[in-house]
């Protein structure tokens, strides 16, 4: 059972924001829980490939539960209750033995998102409106088949099918872009723990556990997504966890921010952390930083995102004066 770090809706070069990914003990400014950075989680894979017994897995994850993603907590914990009460069963059974009713749940799920994806599509042509049902119409089908041996309905599928309907003038692609800001709410394991129930009901142990973690591990997310212009630059860069850079995908920060009120606070728990780690010597070379995020937040989420960096000890052009003096070459190698 290895890790990997990946950066889930990114299809830009992070590797500028490497540097972020080095600060520990950090608040995911989308969720508002602690972070488990990279290094971390490979240490917490050694050693659950070490424990005897399930058991002694699920007390090692016990030990990072303030970590845990809510979905994943909820999860955990009722890992935690059907152990004891069945000693001698898997996380495998635990699962199989929900799925039944957290499928019919999902499904409803995703008919209520669907059901507002076919609304919005009133506002299209005749042609275009009906292009789009009948990619909604056979996604229908496909949940309905959902674990009575028929083709699985994937969100990724039905996304791409959603981005090859054309439009047919500007105020339609305005339209077609509101659609999937909607249907990217399709629950996944890391948002509902219906998804995680069916999803994982099918995987070995292992996975399950990996599962648990993964969702809090650390990446890089471009604020302004790379898809519509975003920068590879550590301005437009955040540190957030697994779940919340990919359940935000492409959807506008401003958007986003409509479905979790409370990122407007998270970022700033996590700016503080950030000139805290700043002022305790991280970052060298990247003192700018906390002034760069502030002003590519409050853009891209328009005004509703203000830091506030008055227990930032180094002042904007004191900042950048260090950056630059980083950059330049020492004499020894001139």
């Amino acid at each position: 059972m290895d890790f990997k770090e990946k950066n889930p809706g990114s299809n830009g070069d992070t590797s500028r924001g490497n540097v972020l990914k080095r600060l520990r003990n950090i608040t995911c400014p989308y969720t508002g829980i602690r972070m488990i950075n990279g290094s971390m989680m490979n240490r917490i894979i050694e050693k659950l490939n070490a424990c005897g017994n399930l058991k002694e897995k699920l007390y090692l994850i016990q030990r990072y539960a303030a970590c845990l993603q809510p979905v994943e907590h909820r999860i955990f914990d009722h890992f935690m209750y059907f152990v004891d009460s069945n000693p001698e069963a898997g996380l495998t059974e635990c699962l199989s033995r929900r799925y039944p009713e957290h499928l019919t749940k999902l499904r409803l799920e995703e008919f209520k998102v669907i059901d507002s994806v076919d609304t919005k599509s009133s506002f299209l042509s005749s042609d275009t409106q009906l292009a789009l049902r009948r990619v909604t119409a056979e996604s229908r089908l496909r949940i309905l088949e959902n674990g009575n041996g028929g083709p699985f309905f994937k969100r990724k599928a039905f996304l791409s099918a959603l981005e090859s309907i054309q439009p047919k003038n500007p105020y339609e692609q305005r339209i077609l872009s509101e659609i999937m800001n909607l249907a990217l709410f399709l629950p996944t394991s890391g948002s509902s723990e219906n998804a995680f129930v069916v999803k994982y009901s099918r995987r070995e142990e292992g996975d399950i556990l990996r599962r648990l973690l993964i969702g809090s591990v650390a990446t890089i997310e471009h604020v302004k997504p790379h898809s519509t212009g975003g920068k590879d630059s550590i301005g437009n860069f955040l540190l957030v966890s697994n779940n919340g850079n990919k359940y935000r995908e492409n959807i506008p920060l401003s958007v986003y921010i409509d479905r979790n009120p409370g990122i407007p606070e998270y970022c700033q728990f996590h700016i503080e952390e950030i000139i805290s780690a700043i002022h305790n010597g991280a970052l060298k070379g990247n003192e700018g930083y906390p002034y760069k995020i502030k002003k590519t937040l409050f853009e891209e989420s328009e005004g509703r995102i203000l830091l506030d960096l008055s227990s930032y000890r180094i002042s904007e052009e004191r900042a950048m004066h260090l950056e630059f003096e980083s950059t330049r070459p020492r004499r020894s190698e001139q």
